[in-house]
């Protein structure tokens, strides 16, 4: 009988932590990271603050627990890819995977995007950078001329582009997801072909 007790407590202390998460993400774009405070987080949430204690002490880890499980999917990936052949295939399906993990962590890059001071202090965005230095090592061809390696770290800014600088454009997201997903799918098989060529 513990047995099965456990686990479900475990999967539901899961759960409170990503509620914490996603209600101090919601209250950290509407009011600013700054303003927003652990008591507001644990009264949006209808906890008492000693309830919200337990899983976070500040709000630092909040930011930091939220990027390492947003970004977690980046890791797996990077993984995969690592033992992947060289292929065209390869490296348009480490595209895919990774347009669709930043579409899962869209709300933590705007976050990011607009508190680039609290990213800098709690050193996110070098873990980040590390992130895709590991994307571009797999998807770049050594071998390749300049030109295609520019074109295959292109493909990754792009997708990044779509992210941040592509939700004032008209349309549908999902439609324009597919858009910049095809563009830096063409980017990478043009970059992979002139490798080829050579």
């Amino acid at each position: 009988m513990g047995g099965t007790m456990d686990g479900t407590r475990r999967q539901r202390r899961g759960d409170t932590r990503q509620r914490i998460q996603d209600v101090a993400l919601a209250l950290f774009a509407e009011q600013g990271y700054e303003k927003t405070s652990l008591r507001e987080i644990a009264e949006r949430l209808g906890v008492t603050k000693a309830a919200l204690y337990y899983h976070f002490k500040t709000k630092e880890e909040i930011i930091v627990s939220l990027f390492e499980d947003l970004t977690q999917p980046i890791n797996a990936l990077i993984e995969w890819g690592s033992g992947q052949p060289h292929t065209l295939e390869t490296k348009q399906e480490i595209i895919r995977r990774y347009s669709q993990a930043l579409a899962d962590a869209a709300p933590l890059f705007r976050f990011m995007q607009e508190n680039q001071a609290t990213v800098r202090d709690l050193r996110i965005g070098d873990t980040f950078k590390d992130r895709m230095r590991g994307l571009r090592d797999i998807i770049v061809d050594p071998d390749a001329s300049l030109t295609d390696q520019v074109r295959s770290v292109s493909a990754l800014f792009t997708l990044h582009a779509g992210m941040f600088v592509m939700h004032d454009l008209q349309g549908d997201p999902e439609a324009r997801r597919e858009a910049v997903l095809e563009v830096a799918i063409d980017l990478v098989t043009q970059a992979h072909q002139g490798a080829r060529t050579s």
